[in-house]
């Protein structure tokens, strides 16, 4: 049986999605944004790599795909807030 290694898509999701919280707290919604929107296809990539024997991530994929759903969700409230006040 081959040996299973991390799934890079899903490092990077996690990565980007955390990105996300810390741009958009401290004040970059827009950054934060991109990050979201970056996050969100790489879990989906990863969640798909996921299904080879050789690859493993699948709930790192699925945990940083609602990270990023999530963390669109705040950069667009941040965004609202920086265009309000």
């Amino acid at each position: 049986m081959p040996q299973q290694r991390p799934g890079l898509s899903a490092v990077l999701s996690i990565i980007a999605a955390i990105g996300s919280y810390a741009a958009t707290f401290s004040k970059h919604p827009i950054i934060g944004l991109l990050a979201a929107l970056a996050a969100l296809p790489l879990g989906v990539i990863g969640l798909i790599m996921a299904a080879s024997p050789r690859v493993r991530g699948g709930i790192v994929s699925i945990a940083a795909i609602l990270l990023a759903i999530f963390a669109l969700g705040i950069a667009l409230l941040g965004i609202i807030g920086v265009i309000l006040f």
